[in-house]
């Protein structure tokens, strides 16, 4: 410990530099010295951020070498079958492949989160630190010194999108975290990265992504449209954010014969953030349009119709990849007669790999709370993330109960209600209160439409003993006699209304679903809701976000 500090004090003295002029910061492993006058970018807030990328990164690289000795070992049986030889090879004959990685931040800033790569992945050997502002990489080469790790961490002044298309080297892992879009950067990190490397991206324009006010702006950067300001379909303008994000990477990727597999998909307080692996298959890049997708909204009630913009018809073990057949759908909607609006194109594939978050759970569970201090907050996310539904799209509940001005339904026994009668339901962890399902419209409405009924059975119920009481009270009689002829109404609910609309649709068809049994698919959502895990995040600081953009 004395060697470690005397080694600090010693770089300080050579670098003729006052101690008192900087602020120390503790993260991780790392320490990083800030100048007191803050020009150079630290945000405490994405702390999360960077333990996951930690931890994401190990997930990763455990697979990866799996992967590559997989690859070496199947080599080597096909050359001893080649050579008539029969004993299997063993762990003497091949000897296990460790991944020297390469990393690149391509957007540095103080350096925090490359100084964490160096100190906290074993398997590191380079990192490379670029910032576009002299002051930055002064400043990471300063940390990179005081941490000892300027053998591993090489600062580097430039232009991240001219550094990576430039460079003849190939890394392993290439993570994004600019201020704002990183959209202008992904065709020259997709050029640099190596074959089933790792992108790792963040993009803090939730504004544009899954705001309603900059459609034009997300077009141009994205390719795609969200749901803009449609008060059911809106609400998970936050999935269509991500998909929007990986719709991107996926095309950009296609015009280099490589594909994307999106590990983990994330939308985190302010921002996204999606772990890619990103791999050269030609041949499954003729799948991207049967991934690709566009859905159609009911501005009104939220139902979809999601559009898929190719075809893949397998025949004789063989693959034909046609256009795709229009959807099957009217000019109106057919639950509300409200308007459809489009979404997309986007990525219409599945957001997470389970088989990547049980890596990154045992890493998370076996990771230091001294060094990664967001572990339980990432827990509890992954968790949310693993059981999510691969339909695309959440609703919130609430929102749609409201529609029809019926009492809002437990979370619970709706989805005791969807499991019942045979449909999958979820939680998701891009909104609070929000669930996804393979459930239908129509049934999700009628599940609604039942629990109304149900609660105005118990409010007659009510009124009619207040009645027997006081038998001359004209209000309740009115009460009584409007829910004994309507049932299934809200007397708030009027003419001209979507919730009306819909229930006229409805008039002649009902459910009795089973509200209060469980089933496998509620079981599972009430385990994750009742494990007390740190699930979304709180206002930690007044005033908190993303922070403006340093100046030059």
């Amino acid at each position: 410990m004395l060697r470690s500090i005397y080694h600090k004090l010693r770089l300080l003295g050579k670098r003729r530099m006052n101690i008192e002029d900087f602020v120390t910061i503790k993260e991780g492993s790392a320490s990083v010295l800030v100048p007191k006058e803050e020009k150079v970018f630290y945000n405490p807030i994405q702390q999360f951020n960077r333990d996951l990328s930690v931890m994401g990164i190990k997930a990763w690289n455990k697979i990866y070498n799996e992967d590559r000795n997989g690859e070496v070992k199947t080599k080597k049986r096909k050359v001893d079958s080649h050579e008539n030889k029969e004993t299997e090879p063993s762990s003497v004959d091949i000897k296990d492949r460790k991944t020297n990685l390469k990393i690149m931040e391509a957007l540095s800033a103080t350096g925090l989160r490359a100084l964490r790569y160096a100190k906290e992945i074993p398997e590191v050997t380079k990192v490379v630190a670029n910032d576009l502002l002299p002051e930055a990489v002064e400043s990471i080469r300063r940390n990179a010194e005081y941490n000892q790790v300027l053998d591993k961490v090489h600062p580097n002044q430039g232009d991240a999108i001219k550094v990576m298309a430039s460079t003849n080297e190939k890394f392993h892992v290439i993570d994004l975290d600019p201020y704002g879009t990183a959209a202008p950067f992904i065709d020259s990190a997709i050029q640099a990265v190596k074959d089933d490397g790792l992108l790792l991206i963040t993009c803090t324009d939730a504004g544009v992504l899954a705001g309603a006010g900059y459609p034009e702006k997300c077009f141009s950067l994205y390719g795609g449209h969200n749901f803009g300001n449609s008060h059911v379909s809106g609400e998970a303008n936050h999935e269509a954010g991500l998909r929007l994000i990986l719709g991107m990477l996926a095309n950009t990727a296609a015009k280099y014969k490589k594909t994307i597999h999106p590990l983990l998909s994330l939308s985190i307080d302010f921002y996204f953030r999606v772990f890619v692996k990103i791999s050269t298959r030609p041949i499954e890049v003729k799948e991207l349009s049967t991934k690709t997708m566009l859905s159609f909204y009911c501005t009104n009630c939220g139902d979809k119709h999601h559009q898929y913009l190719g075809r893949c018809v397998e025949k004789d073990s063989k693959k034909k990849y046609q256009v795709p057949k229009l959807v099957s759908m009217g000019s109106k909607c057919e639950h509300c007669e409200g308007t459809y609006h489009l979404a997309g194109p986007m990525w219409g594939g599945s957001l997470h790999d389970s088989g990547f978050i049980d890596e990154l759970l045992d890493v998370n569970a076996n990771s230091d709370d001294g060094v990664y201090a967001t572990r339980e907050r990432i827990k509890g996310m992954l968790n949310l993330a693993k059981h999510e539904l691969s339909t695309p799209f959440y609703f919130n509940l609430n929102q749609l109960t409201s529609l029809l001005k019926a009492p809002p339904i437990p979370i619970e026994n709706f989805c005791n209600a969807v499991g019942n009668m045979g449909y999958n339901v979820s939680l998701t962890h891009a909104k609070k209160n929000c669930l996804k399902t393979n459930a239908p419209t129509q049934d999700i409405l009628l599940i609604i439409k039942a629990w109304l009924v149900k609660s105005n059975e118990s409010l007659l119920e009510s009124f009619r003993k207040r009645l027997s009481d006081d038998p001359d009270n004209e209000k309740i009689n009115e009460k009584v006699k409007f829910y004994e002829e309507h049932i299934d109404r809200n007397p708030k609910l009027t003419p001209g209304m979507v919730g009306y609309r819909i229930l006229e649709k409805l008039k002649d068809r009902s459910i009795n679903p089973e509200f209060d049994k469980e089933n496998e698919f509620s079981k599972s959502v009430h385990v994750i809701r009742s494990a007390k895990l740190v699930r979304y995040q709180e206002n930690p600081t007044k005033n908190w976000g993303p922070k403006a953009r340093p100046g030059n």
